[in-house]
């Protein structure tokens, strides 16, 4: 199986950190967030990668050739300017990812969760399955009672988002997004039409009235961002 690990991000939240290195090669218990996520995504049977980069993006080739890949295929999508967001990094990445699906996976995201069994659970015929918990936190997914994704909320400002024009987030499963996703190569094509940089939020929000996109619980698991000071702390104690 191939996997996309999003490694770009500027980390300004971490600074004075990231000033000097990528978030994707901050340590968490003395290992790069980058070896934790492609380590975990070869448990679950990943054996061809791409990682895409931009800030610092030279630390991360050397440290990919210096460990030798881990042992895997990985190609690298370099974002030259800017960095694209999850949705316009997916799109550049696709001469490299080619046919298939795939497992997208945030850099800086820690957990526990047993990604074999999220693949293995992955409805059949989706977009997209993302991996999901009922973990507090500002922004939620909102999913129907077959777990299919209809829109999104900020908690913290009441805002909410659905292609639906009857839509009732009070009839809906509010969820939190791992960063974890189970992708379709349909998927290319419907981002055709789309620009350089989007985020992949604003994507599944605009299509999941059409083409499903489904949520898959992981109940009991932790999930750490590590994309702040405090995050990071809590990183450390959790390995």
């Amino acid at each position: 199986m191939k996997a996309l690990v999003f490694a770009a991000g500027l980390g300004t939240r971490l600074r004075p950190l990231t000033d000097n290195m990528p978030k994707a090669l901050v340590e968490v218990g003395g290992v790069p967030m980058l070896e934790r996520v492609i380590r975990k995504l070869q448990a679950c049977g990943c054996d061809e990668f791409v990682v895409n980069v931009h800030h610092f993006a030279p630390m991360i080739l050397d440290f990919l050739r210096e460990n030798g890949n881990f042992g895997s295929r990985i190609s690298v999508s370099v974002e030259q300017d800017y960095p694209l967001e999850t949705g316009g990094g997916i799109k550049k990445a696709q001469p490299l990812l080619g046919g298939g699906s795939f497992l997208a996976h945030n850099a800086d995201i820690l957990s526990d969760a047993d990604l074999s069994g999220f693949v293995a659970g992955a409805r059949q015929g989706a977009l997209a399955n993302l991996l999901v918990t009922g973990q507090e936190a500002e922004r939620c997914f909102l999913f129907d009672s077959d777990m299919r994704l209809c829109g999104w909320i900020n908690n913290r400002t009441g805002q909410v988002r659905s292609p639906y024009s009857d839509f009732d987030p009070s009839k809906c499963r509010k969820l939190s997004f791992c960063g974890i996703h189970l992708i379709s190569d349909s998927i290319f094509p419907l981002m055709s039409s789309w620009p350089e940089v989007f985020s992949i939020t604003d994507f599944y929000l605009s299509v999941c009235d059409r083409y499903p996109i489904y949520g898959i619980e992981a109940a009991g698991i932790s999930v750490i961002d590590i994309g702040s000071p405090e995050k990071l702390a809590q990183a450390q104690t959790m390995v």
